[in-house]
């Protein structure tokens, strides 16, 4: 049974943001503008783009405003980061509903937050595919699974919940949250929404177009062993 939500705030505050991002360009305006827009705003991020965001901010800024994702789930990373925010509380804080009295109770019962943002772009698919002479494991091994989970929950939840998939759209985000007092309305997360879907799309029509042109015979000349069993 699908969940036909009625009740919607059109302005939602900007408190709480993941962000995991393979282009980490940008983030040194971004971030300190969204502190700047609203002090309470708080981070959750991973791997390198922790470090990146802990760079910007400097020790002090970054204890008071960035929290990791395994922290905050309260698991570790998968040896390789194959498995960091795939996780319980990550989807329910981006798909809770704000009127939906079953999901603010499971926030409670798992200590979750209710995340309002997610600041995500993909893996560098294409651009390890067009390489000279990459192999099929090299193409799997780029192929994201955490972002585009993330950037589809959130977008499915433009109710309350903004995906931004483009560096580009930085600078106009930051201007649109400073002229509204660091909020976002309904218009503006639809259109995110459109984007993040439009994007995720590309990206797996490249894979699968990738993957379509390859002979079955070729992947497995991949791998030093292949294991066999009757």
């Amino acid at each position: 049974m699908v969940n036909i939500v009625r009740q919607v705030d059109d302005w939602v505050k900007i408190r709480r943001i993941v962000v995991s991002v393979s282009d980490k360009s940008g983030l040194e305006q971004l971030i300190p503008s969204l502190i700047e827009i609203n002090p309470a705003v708080h981070f959750y991020s991973t791997g390198g783009t922790y470090r990146a965001i802990a760079q910007v901010l400097g020790p002090e800024q970054a204890s008071a405003y960035l929290t990791p994702v395994a922290a905050y789930t309260g698991q570790p990373e998968t040896q390789g980061g194959l498995v960091k925010t795939l996780d319980f509380k990550i989807y329910l804080g981006l798909l809770t509903e704000t009127y939906n009295e079953a999901h603010q109770a499971d926030l409670a019962r798992t200590g979750a937050a209710a995340l309002d943002m997610v600041v995500v772009n993909l893996y560098p698919f294409e651009a390890t595919v067009a390489r000279a002479e990459v192999t099929v494991e090299e193409a799997r091994a780029n192929i994201d699974i955490g972002g585009p989970c993330m950037l589809r929950a959130a977008a499915k939840n433009y109710l309350r919940v903004a995906p931004v998939v483009d560096p580009a759209d930085y600078a106009g985000l930051v201007d649109f949250l400073c002229a509204n007092d660091g909020r976002l309305n309904l218009a503006r997360r639809f259109e995110l929404a459109r984007k993040a879907f439009a994007h995720t799309a590309r990206y797996d029509a490249a894979i699968s177009e990738y993957l379509a042109g390859q002979e079955v015979e070729w992947v497995s000349k991949t791998y030093d062993d292949v294991k066999r069993k009757a």
